[in-house]
């Protein structure tokens, strides 16, 4: 089992725990924004495992019918992630709205926040370790779930303090307040992560260092060329695709330029170890005299 699907589903083990941990802080308070941080917790645990699906697809080998791998399949999840986010904030604010026309007595605060508590210091643990390694594993699904993760450490930090006032101060109108600010902090979050899928589902080029990376990559390693022109890139889960069109003198063999590719090849492979790559040879008459000039 890979690195990537034991942590995913390490996420759906912790997410229950929390789940549970939160929905008995939320029973024991009768909080609306201690609700609203548990109907979080429900949008955790669906969200990872939709990202464990969409990284077992993604992790499946070319076939004849996708050439180019399964690898867009973690886009596809953090997309349903952000729909779901989206869901539960609106959600929330329904709630809250309820809560806020009719306000409750808070029960039993001090141990409902510090059940609370626990569950935040374990969701920003799991939140570090799922961002930290869904960027060195490049797995979009393991990131999107990292952030989401954050704001939700975000929110229940916000709610803690909330519920504080609203118990201190006797307001209890706070508290329906606070729960509609997470809501809306949570329709953000959802927004953000939608719109980082979209752009992968679109084949948005690499980051532009990575860019540049690759760019001083073909120059120094293409000597025997001439240049380097028209090259793209995209990215797709953990996998970056490049393609160019590599200029060479005329009586360059075929061999000769072969070398000069594999050359090339293992130096962008040993930067981006899963990358795919594409060189079509042009003779020196095909020349644009732009894009890479090979030193």
């Amino acid at each position: 089992m890979s690195s990537t699907l034991k942590i995913a589903i390490g996420s759906i083990l912790v997410g229950l725990v929390v789940l549970g941990i939160k929905t008995l802080a939320w029973r024991m308070t009768g909080s609306v924004a201690l609700m609203s941080d548990a109907l979080e917790s429900i949008v955790n645990v669906a969200t990872a495992v939709a990202a464990l699906v969409a990284i077992r697809v993604a992790q499946r080998p070319a076939d004849q019918g996708h050439p180019y791998g399964h690898h867009k399949a973690e886009f596809f999840s953090a997309v349903l992630e952000g729909v779901l986010i989206i869901s539960a904030a609106l959600l929330i604010l329904r709630e809250a709205w309820f809560a806020f026309q009719n306000p409750r007595e808070i029960q039993q605060v001090g141990a409902g926040m510090a059940i609370n508590a626990v569950a935040g210091v374990l969701n920003a643990v799991w939140c570090a370790v799922l961002i930290r390694q869904g960027r060195r594993l490049r797995s979009p699904a393991l990131v999107a779930d990292g952030r989401h993760l954050l704001s939700d450490v975000i929110s229940s930090a916000g709610v803690l303090l909330g519920v504080g006032l609203a118990v201190t101060t006797g307001w209890a109108v706070l508290d329906p307040v606070l729960a509609m600010l997470v809501g809306i902090n949570i329709l953000w979050s959802g927004w953000k992560v939608m719109a980082a899928s979209l752009s992968g589902l679109m084949d948005e080029s690499v980051p532009a260092q990575t860019l540049i990376a690759i760019r001083e990559i073909i120059s120094d390693c293409g000597t025997g060329a001439l240049e380097a022109h028209d090259l793209r890139t995209r990215h797709a889960g953990a996998v970056t695709f490049i393609d160019f069109h590599l200029v060479v003198d005329g009586q360059t063999t075929v061999a000769d330029a072969h070398v000069i590719c594999d050359r090339i090849e293992a130096s962008l492979k040993a930067r981006l170890p899963q990358a795919q790559i594409t060189i079509h040879v042009e003779p020196e008459h095909k020349a644009k005299h732009s894009g890479v000039l090979v030193v």
